[in-house]
């Protein structure tokens, strides 16, 4: 069966698990082919591999929880980077008491729902 690739869309969303609070943000290449017969669909690629759209059945990365809230792309990103701005007076203080405190990169770590959602709540 023959099809013709109509276009193509670069999309990146964030997602935020509400079961575990575990963030993380993908982009995706969007391809939208129509068939011999005329049909329209759809083909979703990540990191170069054909996965199912992000849209429809969103699963965490981390729990395999289905409740995830997608938002758009940089939200998780910006959100890292408030609470790395947050840790660094912090870690400033802890080193000038203790002199052999690692400058070693900050493992990754597990994003709390509160962490995430904080920065859209109205005040």
């Amino acid at each position: 069966m023959s099809e013709i690739a109509a276009t193509t869309v670069h999309e990146a969303y964030a997602f935020a698990c509400m079961k575990c609070g575990y963030g993380w943000e993908q982009s995706y290449e969007i391809e939208h082919h129509v068939d011999v017969h005329g049909h329209a669909f759809v083909v979703y690629t990540a990191d170069g591999e054909r996965v199912p759209s992000p849209l429809s059945t969103p699963s965490c990365a981390n729990c395999g929880g289905h409740v995830v809230r997608i938002m758009r792309a940089g939200r998780v990103a910006g959100v890292q980077e408030l609470l790395r701005k947050q840790q660094m007076p912090q870690a400033a203080e802890t080193g000038a008491k203790d002199r052999t405190v690692s400058t070693a990169a900050t493992p990754d770590r597990h994003w709390r729902l509160s962490d995430l959602l904080h920065p859209f709540h109205r005040r």
